[in-house]
């Protein structure tokens, strides 16, 4: 037990010491020894005490040789530290304060993997998610022969199906909540956005039912152009999904849009 209560109170003063010997470093106005100090910290992974000198440094070293340098490592520290936002904001200003900087391509890239990582659940906000999808395909567009296009490709992939996943939700809202003019008009937008989609199957017979009972509440004089929009859906329906779970239900619609027009004349 004594032997252990030793190797405790060595750990303790040991600690001591080092955090007595950084606030003397952050107080120094040795700025090559906090330069070297940064960079054995950055490579012990000790972040949070390599950021606060690097940050130092910035002004200091302005204009010099080292401004790079030191202000990509703070970057990576904040980064490091899981600060995605603060690191998103400074690897794109690395790329305009260093446009031809030895690591610009690489902040490219970081900046919009920062709101790849800032994208939340599909429920909230999407504003980050169309923020990153919209950085990669500036990165691919500035880096077409990059080896990082495929994970680029890869990470808009993940993000597109957030926003699709969104999207959906939304339109069964208006679907379930029999508001049948947005629903015709969101899932002609979302076949559009995305026409591979697994979820166009299920968008079709919204759009066929959601036109045929709109039409049954509407006014003569626009009953039949929307059950024409019931019967043209139905045909490409059928045509794209021939073995669909919802022909039969669909069919069922068309053969009453039908009648429907015809009883209009």
């Amino acid at each position: 037990m004594r032997s252990i209560s030793l190797l405790i109170i060595a750990c303790i003063a040991t600690l001591f010491a080092s955090c007595d010997g950084y606030n003397k470093l952050l107080k120094s106005t040795d700025y090559e020894l906090k330069l070297t100090r940064a960079r054995e910290y950055y490579a012990k992974e000790q972040y949070v005490r390599s950021s606060q000198l690097f940050e130092e440094l910035i002004p200091v070293v302005k204009g010099t040789d080292k401004a790079e340098e030191v202000y990509y490592y703070y970057t990576w520290s904040e980064y490091n530290m899981g600060d995605y936002l603060l690191s998103q904001y400074h690897f794109k200003n690395y790329t305009r304060l260093y446009p031809n900087g030895k690591h610009v391509e690489e902040c490219y890239y970081m900046n919009a993997f920062c709101y790849y990582l800032n994208s939340p659940n599909y429920k909230l906000d999407q504003t980050y998610t169309k923020n990153a999808i919209k950085e990669f395909q500036s990165f691919v567009d500035l880096y077409p022969e990059s080896s990082r296009l495929d994970t680029c490709n890869l990470l808009v992939d993940q993000l597109r199906s957030k926003l699709e996943r969104k999207d959906y939700e939304i339109i069964s809202q208006y679907y379930d909540l029999s508001d049948w003019k947005a629903a015709i008009v969101s899932t002609k937008n979302f076949i559009k956005e995305y026409p591979s989609s697994n979820y166009n199957e299920e968008m079709y017979f919204m759009m066929i039912n959601s036109y045929y009972s709109l039409a049954k509440n509407s006014i003569y004089s626009k009953k039949e152009e929307r059950l024409d929009g019931a019967i043209e859906n139905y045909v490409k329906f059928v045509d794209l999904y021939p073995k669909s779970s919802y022909l039969s239900r669909a069919e069922i619609i068309y053969n009453s849009s039908k009648r429907l027009k015809e009883n209009l004349n």
